[in-house]
């Protein structure tokens, strides 16, 4: 393995930039360089067949440029729905993002479980796999939350979060059958834990908040164990939108200060 071959990090937007920070505390010499499909967002609102067709088409073209050693999807739409033909196609490990339902099982105590993503993630059948395997003895309560996405992508840009979009999403949770009992909410969307602080203020009491991030981290440690890397060969990203000052200015506490247009 060539040291400077890089690791490809892709999310529809910049909600990977929580699995950035997990991947640079894990690894911090390895060359990253982070795709943004900024002119496909959102993800969660498109059907199946479009994000599929969209994500596999998107990372062939990207592992042919970068020639990565590894492709992890940082966005859990995406993985939900394309991380089986991407595999199927590439050769390449792939890493994917899949709600943390395991882990949140394990962690509550009232048995009640919130579960926030888009529309496309909590509909899909992967996820009633992993809530049967790990969670079946729990209530495991979802909600769409389409609008935190652009809340995470207007934060990081620099705005304000709107309080209502905040507030929809939380009584979305509570609002429904046993939603009082709830005591950890998987963020099922990797901008999600962009909002922590937000939802976490409106959803009051002790409640914890779990995300996928740490666990991707460790899983592209395993994968590259004993892999040198040669961090000379510099992080950069790449967007499909034409790259403006504020993504720069949400690359830039991560060292990457150059960003171009795929």
């Amino acid at each position: 393995m060539d040291a400077k071959s890089p690791i490809l990090l892709f999310d529809s937007g910049l909600g990977g930039l929580t699995v950035l920070r997990a991947l640079r505390a894990a690894l911090p010499d390895a060359p990253v360089i982070y795709a943004a499909d900024t002119a496909g967002l959102p993800y969660g609102e498109k059907t199946e067949a479009e994000i599929a067709a969209r994500v596999a088409g998107l990372l062939g073209r990207m592992s042919e440029r970068y020639a990565p050693r590894l492709i992890c999807i940082a966005c859990n739409t995406a993985s939900t729905i394309a991380l089986g033909m991407v595999r199927d196609v590439l050769n390449v490990p792939i890493v994917g993002t899949v709600p943390a339902i395991k882990p949140a099982a394990a962690l509550t105590k009232s048995g009640t479980i919130g579960l926030l993503g888009t529309a496309a993630t909590i509909r899909q059948r992967y996820v009633d796999d992993l809530e049967a395997q790990f969670a079946s003895d729990k209530r495991l309560i979802r909600y769409a939350a389409p609008g935190l996405v652009g809340a995470a992508e207007a934060k990081l840009r620099g705005g304000t979060p709107d309080p209502a979009i905040i507030a929809s999403a939380v009584a979305g949770l509570r609002e429904q059958a046993g939603g009082d009992a709830i005591d950890t909410v998987v963020l099922a969307c990797t901008h999600f834990p962009l909002l922590e602080d937000e939802l976490r203020a409106a959803m009051g009491g002790a409640v914890t908040f779990i995300d996928g991030a740490d666990g991707i981290a460790r899983r592209i440690v395993s994968l590259t164990q004993n892999e040198a890397f040669d961090h000379s060969a510099g992080s950069f990203a790449v967007t499909t939108a034409t790259p403006d000052s504020a993504i720069y200015a949400a690359f830039a506490p991560f060292g990457i200060t150059r960003v171009e247009q795929f």
